[in-house]
């Protein structure tokens, strides 16, 4: 499709230049193209100028400054108050330029002195049209940010989920600090991120840091920067994380994790909303929201000593907890689903089913890891399975003798299975999967088990177990 180009101006002998050199249309509102590539529609005032606008959407205005009715700043001040992308170029005399240049600040995107040069008003135009491009390119993407990271993206049907999802509606637009807690795994950094892209500072940034990950020695300098010369390698100044935040929303996971020193420098800028860099002596102002999260029991750090209790009510303000995946059970098939959807489509490959059975076996599981955990499963097993449905034995092994060791004991206990079968066949599978883990070198294997070799030799010969071949590998 041609870009669209509006010209709005009271005089025809200026309309009629434009549509010129531009492009080439039927007289009134109708449309040509040019061999740019334009097409052109026609205004004779400010008032048809609006509606001609509603209707066509163009994709960038010529808009005169000096018209009988409403001019154009008026126009102008219209066109911005609903939109405020479309390029907006003014058309001025010489002797009206500073009125042009006050129409810029209230959104025009640049002006032209009457009479025109051909050359610079398609300069002009070209230039618009590219920085309207990568502005809607910029706020697709962040929509999509905010798309991908909003609640309704969020999985979960239990009761504590469904009050983690009103919580994060609820403090999206608040600037109140946040403390998110819930074991590795299950999903800290995406309520984090659902929190920003949710609230006004979605089009800010969002820096993430985890405080576990970074030598105590260095902490200090990441979070705050550092001058010239601070320390040993400082050849330059370097901005902090929060620095680059300003404005937007600063993540620290694993809060519990960084020393004293640096707690008592976060709880400062909490309380003054500003820092000096390393070596500086400089104050910075800064406005960053602050998320933390931890895996980790603060309170019982604070009572030892080894958090600061002043800085723990200063982040504790709104909590937010997170359950681990054992105790949403009900929540499994959804989050098991969305996986299998999500990466099959990375993988251009149709979405697979789950047997029943396969699904049944993967509710029982504990999921120690979590949310992430079960992800990593979801891409092994679509990795190996080359069905269309996802059958017991496309499962992890671990997963398979973490049920099955399960309903063992159901059938010992209930008399369905004799008790010392029940050991033998659970010592196999232990034996078995340790020996693929190791490759069936019987040295890591029993290492791997806790055992001697000898022992791991003696088990094997016992329970028939000689190699990969004889297990059908």
């Amino acid at each position: 499709m041609p870009a669209t180009i509006l010209i709005v101006d009271d005089e025809p002998s200026v309309r009629e230049s434009l549509k010129a050199v531009l492009g080439s249309s039927p007289s009134g509102t109708s449309t040509g193209a040019d061999e740019d590539g334009y097409a052109i529609l026609q205004a004779e005032s400010g008032e048809q100028a609006l509606a001609v606008a509603e209707e066509a959407k163009p994709d960038v205005i010529l808009l005169d400054i000096i018209m009988p009715g409403l001019d154009g700043i008026a126009v102008l001040e219209r066109l911005r108050s609903k939109d405020r992308v479309t390029p907006i170029i003014m058309l001025t005399a010489t002797k009206t330029v500073k009125t042009a240049v006050d129409a810029m600040k209230l959104g025009a995107t640049d002006y032209l002195t009457k009479p025109f040069d051909v050359d610079e008003l398609k300069l002009l135009i070209r230039q618009a049209l590219e920085r309207a491009s990568l502005e809607m390119e910029v706020r697709r993407l962040r929509d999509e940010l905010a798309r991908r990271y909003g609640v309704e993206q969020m999985i979960g049907k239990c009761k504590a989920m469904q009050e983690v999802f009103v919580k994060i509606d609820q403090l999206a637009d608040a600037k109140t600090t946040v403390l998110i807690t819930g074991e590795s795994g299950t999903g800290k950094e995406l309520v984090a991120r659902g929190l920003h892209y949710r609230s006004k500072r979605r089009d800010k940034p969002f820096i993430a840091i985890n405080c576990a990950a970074i030598p105590d020695t260095l902490i200090e300098a990441e979070l705050f920067g550092h001058e010239k010369g601070a320390f040993t390698d400082a050849q330059q100044r370097r901005l902090g994380q929060f620095e680059m935040a300003n404005q937007g929303t600063l993540f620290l996971d694993e809060i519990a994790d960084i020393s004293a020193n640096t707690q008592a420098k976060l709880l400062r800028v909490l309380q003054e909303k500003e820092f000096t860099r390393l070596g500086g002596t400089q104050n910075i102002k800064v406005d960053v929201r602050l998320i933390t999260a931890t895996n980790k029991d603060l309170e019982a750090a604070m009572k030892k000593g080894a958090f600061r209790e002043d800085l723990y009510y200063r982040i504790n303000v709104v909590p937010i907890h997170l359950p681990p995946v054992r105790e949403r059970r009900e929540d499994i098939p959804l989050l098991l689903r969305h996986f299998i959807t999500k990466k099959s489509a990375e993988r251009g490959q149709p979405a697979k089913q789950i047997a029943p059975d396969a699904l049944s076996l993967l509710a029982q599981y504990p999921w120690p890891g979590n949310i992430r955990e079960m992800e990593n499963v979801v891409e092994q097993i679509l990795t190996l399975c080359d069905s269309d449905e996802i059958t017991v034995e496309h499962l992890p092994l671990r997963l398979r003798s973490n049920t099955k060791g399960s309903q063992m004991r159901d059938e010992v206990t209930t008399g369905q299975r004799n008790f010392e079968c029940a050991v033998m066949e659970f010592e196999r599978e232990l034996i078995v999967d340790a020996l693929k883990r190791a490759n069936f070198v019987q040295t890591h294997a029993a290492q791997l088990l806790g055992i001697s070799r000898r022992i791991l030799k003696y088990k094997m010969d016992s329970l028939g177990i000689t190699g990969p071949e004889n297990l059908g590998m």
